[in-house]
């Protein structure tokens, strides 16, 4: 394969001459066009920008004239010209490059400002089909990758955040610019080029319903830097999507220290889970540890429904995260405080709840705007040694499902009722997962085990632990529905629900063995039905 190879060496300094300016996002370009033309850059424009400048009062050319050649077709042609990338890609110390420029009176451009058409926007609003695809900005990637291409001469910006370190690199060295600083801008000016067409492609495959395009690529907008990842020899960052679904990406910190990794990690998984329990049913409380729930309830009130959450494990709730599906109040935010907890995050919160968590300044406290709706379908992914994961998220809802009693004896209207908040519950525990759950409280969480059975056993025991902290004379297991989030392949996971004191069953069926579970349930006089959807949570 032949390899294309200029070996020209790159200047470090090199000076802005003339500029390019050509923005969706006005944000600050007038003041930057001010700077330029106060150094005596020659100032070059299109469209709206080349009319914000010129409002300012500032000389400023359009590229119609440099070009001979007019805007057409609404815009969608005014900058695909040689005049243009010429002006970008030309190598300044190559000879027939120079030769090129001077026969065809193309003129060096050092400056390039650009952002693009809001497709990203357009698109988490919901627009149409037609206006989605009008929103595709073409000229300005096009103009984007030449300058950053070419980044040996010419300085490209493509956010308005940039403008004022650059005017210090101009007012430091006499209106040039530094190759660092060069580089570091052809490289962010990639990034914002490959995250925009990678929400183009997946805005297509979406829209025509195109579940496995040839080429997948997620791309995402750098929301801040952690201090480490899981651990602290790890590197790490939040990027966020665009995605405009309620939770830890869109949540406002309206106090606490900065979200670590593994906060915004649990935090995620705390609100996803409480988003279940729809607000206008009931108030519901998730308490999550390393991604599992180790409590979650409703309520009469948030306040009951936070402490029945609490009873199902205090021990490991400890330094945990709360995520709530009401406002947060003043009375909920009391009890809250009196356990050390590391995250609460709630649709809003209310001033009195504010100045009661502001009592803990390190609380970190999040005010999602809303909560996300478990049936909206979206992708998930996750990382493997040389690929990447990518599948629908998991928006199956138990009430949207046909159950089916399996044995003889169905269940009552009470365990029903449980059987349907265990399963909830038990679509966001780590596989294998068991879940008791009793009167809208979790009575007991195995999760994440090797062994079904184990985890029935470990949920047991939660139980059991509970109980005595409690005070209760026996545990909340007795008398519960439980819920396997996957099928029950052998018997022997069963007889342990059963000996935990559970009186019925709801797991989604299909196991080869599944009649010789049937079987043990009649003959303990257990109410059991299937769901026929599994939720295994890695």
């Amino acid at each position: 394969m032949a390899v294309i190879s200029k070996k020209i060496p790159v200047p470090d300094k090199v000076e802005i001459k003339t500029a390019l300016l050509s923005v969706f996002d006005k944000t600050g370009i007038v003041e930057l066009a001010q700077a330029l033309s106060e150094r005596g850059v020659r100032l070059l424009s299109t469209g709206g920008t080349y009319k914000a400048i010129a409002a300012a009062g500032l000389a400023v050319t359009d590229v119609s004239d440099i070009t001979g050649f007019p805007e057409i077709m609404d815009g969608r042609v005014k900058t695909l010209h040689p005049t243009v990338h010429g002006g970008l890609l030309a190598i300044r110390d190559d000879s027939e490059h120079q030769e090129a420029m001077k026969k065809h009176g193309i003129e060096a451009i050092d400056l390039a400002v650009i952002n693009l058409y809001p497709f990203e926007e357009v698109r988490a609003a919901g627009g149409d089909y037609p206006t989605t695809v009008e929103n595709i900005d073409i000229g300005g990637p096009a103009m984007i990758r030449a300058s950053a291409k070419n980044h040996a001469y010419v300085t490209i910006l493509t956010d308005p955040d940039d403008y004022a370190e650059f005017k210090e690199q101009l007012s430091a060295d006499a209106g040039k610019t530094a190759y660092a600083f060069r580089q570091r801008m052809a490289a962010k000016a990639y990034s914002r080029t490959a995250a925009y067409d990678a929400a183009i492609s997946n805005w297509f495959a979406e829209a025509l319903s195109i579940d496995t395009p040839r080429h997948r690529v997620i791309g995402g907008v750098l929301k801040e830097e952690m201090r480490y990842g899981e651990n602290p020899h790890q590197k790490a960052a939040f990027y966020v999507t665009g995605e405009k679904r309620p939770g830890v990406s869109t949540a406002v910190l309206l106090q606490g220290k900065q979200l670590s990794y593994n906060n915004i990690n649990d935090t995620d998984a705390a609100y996803e889970l409480v988003a279940e329990f729809l607000p206008e049913k009931a108030p519901a409380c998730a308490i999550i540890k390393h991604a599992n729930p180790c409590g979650v309830a409703t309520g009469s009130s948030l306040v009951e429904a936070y402490q029945r959450a609490l009873a199902c494990d205090s021990v490991s709730a400890f330094g945990g995260i709360i995520a709530l599906n009401q406002i947060l109040d003043g009375e909920t935010a009391e009890e809250i405080v009196k356990l050390f907890t590391e995250v609460i995050i709630a649709p809003d919160v209310t001033e009195e709840a504010k100045a009661i968590v502001a009592r803990k300044p390190n609380l970190r406290l999040l005010s999602a705007g809303g909560l996300p709706d478990p049936r909206v379908t979206g992708l998930t992914a996750k990382t493997v040694s040389g690929g990447l994961l990518v599948q629908s998220r998991d928006n199956g809802m138990v009430e949207d499902l046909e159950l089916k009693v399996v044995t003889r004896r169905a269940p009552t209207a009470q365990e029903l009722e449980d059987m349907k908040f265990a399963f909830k519950v038990g679509k966001h525990v780590k596989s294998n997962a068991v879940v008791y759950a009793k009167d809208g409280q979790t009575a007991g969480i195995g999760a994440g085990q090797m062994s079904r059975v184990d985890s029935a056993r470990i949920a047991a025991l939660k139980a059991e632990e509970a109980a005595k902290a409690l005070g209760l004379a026996v545990p909340m297991t007795k008398g519960s529905a439980v819920a396997s989030e996957a099928f029950l392949p052998f018997a022997d996971g069963l007889l342990s629900m059963i000996a935990a004191g559970a009186t019925a069953v709801i797991q989604p069926g299909g196991s080869m063995r599944d009649q010789e579970v049937i079987d043990a349930a009649n003959e303990h006089g257990i109410a059991m039905v299937f769901t026929g959807m599994r939720h295994f949570r890695h």
